[in-house]
């Protein structure tokens, strides 16, 4: 029976059917060898069979050499784990379950069957932390282990790349990518060719930053915005000068703004096309983008913040008229700017690896996207212990005001007994205005939140003391579990009778995988804990994704109780159509990008064949023998190639600098064609393709007229193959507010809405 409903499991492969049994009995053998294991002097066999991976004795060395190095001695889930990221599947492990030994120990795997392991982070702390602290066990086991950060220089990059694994944020993976692909000389590179990639917090890197592009752009200026229209439309009023539409992000001029902004600048407005996209700008900084929600000002510049982390995201930026526009509106100078030369999604970063697995609390929820963009399968690990946590149901309200006044005195009734208590805030200013009121009634909170990221580790650290009361923003990828007494056995027993941490989150997200992972810092390793979430009709999930529909009448405390199924089957219906409104708009980008990516691919090749071989040299051989066999005689033929080599890169960079530029600029208007009963995504497949092949042709008819005229004696710089002085890196914000194709998407929505 048990095989039937294995085979039923394959054939319908659900989210998560990946079975473990066959891992558990390996596991289990392994067992039955600790005591043999633990004699050996020499852990690593002497020649390392690949079959030898995944056996069970393999995993009592694995065990064995986890003990020696770190002093944890793996518990048997942990074995598993690492099974099935041997098996190139992505691991969902409860909070507090130790992933970051299970992943080095499935790092410690592939290296020994010859593979080079990129173990791939979400940020530089996580980065150098994971390498440094699990660098004893890949030494035990004959390993080496290194990381790469954003201050890393390229000799550092090239000696942590020529490690067994490397540990490294997605973002500087992605950037040296980039960077490689400007190099004209072989000795310069710093990448290694992709193998394996290893990916923690999984769902967040090959999700939620699968449409983040990594931008590598040269030739920086400084960018411009006028502080003047940032001064005009701070006086522009909602909804008389301007409108915004239902999902909150377009922005429009009534025609009394219009007039008032036409008076104010003393032009006929539509005139000037330069001007109306100024005004744009600044009224979308204005009215779209708040201070300590979508971003901060900290140290005199905007960071924007990740919301599915609630932390700054490092080196983002928007669009850089739009980015320039916020630092206009915050008083602030504009930041430099560049063409952008070229560009790289995490998704397509990660799909250069012929292996993929990772690891995470919360896969399950996006289970169809891994499979569907990444052919992953989800294998879920049960906890080493029962998790105990209670989770309550949602405390539903009618308004805003009626949800945080329940949320303070439930704070303080919960603080009153010592019981710690961590409160999830969806932005930063929830977050500062909770501490506030907090302290109002004589409560002091420790803030979390994207101002203060660098305090998070000692915050974390004290969040499960007795009586202690954390107020963060999103606890995804924060790395650090929280010990119920802070570790102190004393005070852990005394905070476990009192029922351990209580976690209260203030509103639902947009995803409910965000929910769990706040829910999932309680009751860690089978710890007591519980768990919360108050939610109001004037929270914007309801607003945003369920605007036609209200909760049903709440009593005279603003407290939902008479029809509580139905306001809880609203509040899951909104998250609902928020995750699938976000799942369309992943699926509309990857289809607008496989056919860039497909030409991207060929563009490398070839670059690739240039650069390490002679391509260049007989493409112009072929195309100008006359010239070729003339500087051959002046200059010799290795002299030669080296400009033949240098002349065909760089005009292939500069003409698929510009083919971007185009792709951009059609993929922006192509939405029109749908007023034409035209398939927007065949429209701009069809002008792609011929545009590529033109480029391709460009390409070989400007390096044949600079070889005509190149004196190979001198630098082609001084000929006009002058490259970017600086080449700088980002993460740009791609359309923030949507095309609008992205928008018509948007409205998918009120359709889901309605066939509730």
């Amino acid at each position: 029976m048990a095989r039937v409903g294995a085979w039923f499991r394959r054939i319908l492969d659900k989210p998560g059917s990946v079975d473990l049994t066959p891992f558990q009995r390996i596991v289990g053998e392994a067992g039955d060898l600790e005591d043999e294991v633990t004699r050996r002097a020499d852990l690593r066999p002497a020649v390392v069979d690949p079959a030898w991976v995944g056996s069970a004795d393999f995993c009592a060395v694995m065990r064995e050499a986890a003990r020696r190095a770190l002093g944890q001695r793996p518990y048997d889930v942990q074995l598993v784990g690492m099974l099935a990221m041997l098996d190139g599947n992505v691991v969902q492990m409860a909070t507090g379950e130790g992933k970051t030994l299970v992943g080095a120990m499935a790092a410690a795997g592939y290296a020994l069957r010859g593979g080079r392991v990129h173990a791939v982070s979400v940020n530089d702390y996580l980065a150098r932390r994971d390498a440094e602290w699990m660098g004893p066990l890949y030494a035990t086991l004959g390993l080496t282990a290194g990381w790469i950060a954003e201050t890393s220089a390229p000799e550092e990059r090239r000696a942590a790349y020529a490690c067994d694994v490397t540990y490294g944020a997605v973002s500087e993976l992605g950037f040296d990518v980039l960077r490689d692909r400007l190099r004209t000389d072989p000795a310069d590179l710093v990448v290694p060719a992709p193998e394996i990639a290893l990916v923690d917090e999984a769902d967040s890197v090959l999700v939620d930053e699968a449409r983040v592009p990594l931008v590598l752009a040269g030739t920086a200026d400084p960018g411009t915005a006028l502080p003047e229209m940032a001064a005009l439309v701070r006086r522009l009023s909602r909804g008389y000068h301007y409108t915004i539409d239902e999902e909150g992000r377009s922005v429009f001029l009534t025609p009394k703004g219009t007039d008032t902004v036409e008076k104010a600048l003393g032009i006929d407005l539509y005139e000037h096309p330069g001007v109306v996209t100024q005004v744009n700008l600044a009224l979308h900084a204005h009215a779209l983008l708040t201070r300590d929600v979508d971003y901060i000002v900290r140290d005199g510049r905007v960071h924007l913040v990740d919301s599915s982390r609630g932390r700054v995201a490092v080196l983002q930026r928007w669009p850089d008229g739009l980015q320039a526009a916020v630092e206009a509106k915050e008083h602030l100078p504009a930041s430099e700017t560049g063409e952008i030369l070229d560009s790289l999604t995490v998704q397509s970063l990660i799909r250069r690896y012929p292996r993929v697995c990772g690891m995470t609390g919360t896969a399950i929820a996006v289970a169809d996207q891994l499979k569907e963009f990444y052919d992953l399968r989800i294998a879920v690990v049960p906890p080493d212990k029962p998790c105990v946590r209670v989770d309550e149901p949602d405390r539903i309200f009618a308004t805003l005001e009626d949800k945080e006044r329940a949320l303070l005195e439930e704070i303080e009734s919960r603080h009153a007994t010592g019981r710690p208590i961590l409160v999830g805030t969806l932005d930063v200013a929830e977050s500062e205005r909770l501490a506030e009121a907090l302290d109002a009634r004589g409560l002091s909170a420790a803030v979390l939140n994207a101002k203060n990221d660098a305090e998070e580790a000692q915050i974390i650290a004290k969040a499960g003391r007795r009586g202690a009361i954390t107020v963060s923003t999103q606890m995804a990828g924060r790395g650090t579990d929280i010990r119920l007494g802070a570790g102190d056995p004393g005070e852990e027993q005394e905070v476990a009778a009192l029922g351990g941490l209580y976690v209260i989150g203030t509103g639902r997200h947009e995803s409910s995988r965000l929910d769990d992972q706040l829910r999932g810092r309680a009751g860690r390793q089978g710890d007591p804990g519980g768990s919360v979430f108050f939610v109001s009709g004037e929270d914007t999930l309801l607003t945003a994704y369920a605007p036609e529909q209200s909760l049903p009448p709440a009593g005279r405390d603003g407290v939902v109780t008479a029809a509580y199924a139905d306001a809880a089957g609203l509040v899951a219906h909104a998250q609902r159509v928020a995750e699938g409104v976000n799942l369309e708009i992943h699926r509309n980008t990857w289809r607008y990008t496989r056919e860039q990516e497909r030409q991207r691919t060929e563009v490398l090749d070839q670059r690739d064949r240039v650069l390490h071989g002679d391509l260049g040299a007989r493409a112009l051989e072929q195309a100008c023998p006359a010239r070729f066999r003339e500087l051959c005689e002046e200059a010799g033929r290795e002299a030669v190639e080296h400009a033949a080599r240098q002349i065909v890169l760089y005009h292939l960079d500069r003409c698929w600098t510009e083919h971007l530029g185009f792709l951009a600029d059609l993929r922006e208007g192509i939405h029109l064609r749908a007023l034409g009963r035209l398939n927007p995504l065949d429209e701009f497949n069809r002008e792609a393709v011929p545009a590529y092949r033109a480029m391709l042709d460009e390409v070989e008819r400007r390096s044949k007229e600079t070889f005509e005229k190149a004196d190979v004696t001198r630098d082609l710089a001084e000929q006009g193959l002058k490259r970017p002085t600086a080449t700088w890196t980002y993460l740009v914000q791609d359309n923030p507010f949507g095309s609008e194709w992205d928008r018509v998407l948007k409205r998918v929505a009120g359709t889901l809405k309605r066939k509730r």
